[in-house]
């Protein structure tokens, strides 16, 4: 997934930041609410972590102004105000979900993981695609019963393709899925990626359409 981090408090952000990359997604990490709304404006992000007290403003504000546009981005709200009716308030302004300060890293990336399964529509963390079986929540994948490890780049890649099996991704939307802003982008970088995902899942589990981009075999091979 493609998420947004909006935290002001320097530790934490780097914390969240390194613990969400580390779950195999690419994460852009901004500590004001202009550079959020920018940010909003110029990515189409899976998911939104949002503090609410940011030096510029209220983070129910941009959420609110967010649901008022139009975008449907699942929202976790990451904050100290612990009140019912905070959470509340959260909630009714779009929020999915609403995480209290201190947190364990570990139930972010829980929470992270139900709330984008809750958004696939598929509430259950063990999917089939073709041949493979894939556990969502441990990134474990069983082909012909035999487990395959993903390094966790490997997984934001194959991520992509489950999340859309047999539909056509471009070479673009592949590369948001590895980079964050400022990171420099190869060119030959999804080739050797699929190249690597073809070597563990398959030859011919990832089909090429030449000039468009890649996607996903669904049918048994």
């Amino acid at each position: 997934m493609r998420v947004l981090l909006v935290e002001d408090t320097t530790g934490l952000g780097e914390a969240v930041r390194d613990q969400i990359a580390d779950d195999g997604h690419a994460i852009d990490w901004v500590q004001s609410l202009s550079f959020a709304e920018a940010s909003v404006q110029t990515t189409a992000y899976d998911l939104v972590l949002l503090d609410l007290m940011l030096p510029d403003g209220h983070g129910l504000t941009f959420l609110r102004n967010l649901r008022a546009a139009g975008n449907t981005a699942p929202v976790i709200i990451l904050t100290a105000r612990d009140q019912v009716s905070d959470r509340i308030e959260g909630l009714n302004a779009g929020a999915d979900d609403y995480l209290i300060k201190p947190f364990d890293l570990s139930e972010l990336s829980a929470r992270v993981a139900a709330v984008a399964r809750r958004y696939r529509g598929n509430p259950n963390p063990v999917i089939r695609v073709g041949n493979l079986e894939v556990d969502l929540n441990d990134h474990r994948i069983r082909r012909h019963g035999q487990t395959v490890e993903l390094t966790a780049r490997e997984w934001a890649i194959f991520e992509g393709f489950i999340q859309r099996p047999g539909i056509l991704l471009s070479r673009s939307q592949l590369e948001d899925r590895l980079y964050a802003f400022g990171a420099e982008i190869e060119s030959n970088t999804i080739e050797v990626y699929v190249s690597r995902l073809r070597k563990k899942l398959g030859r011919d589990a990832i089909v090429t359409v030449r000039g468009m981009g890649y996607r996903l075999e669904t049918h048994d091979q």
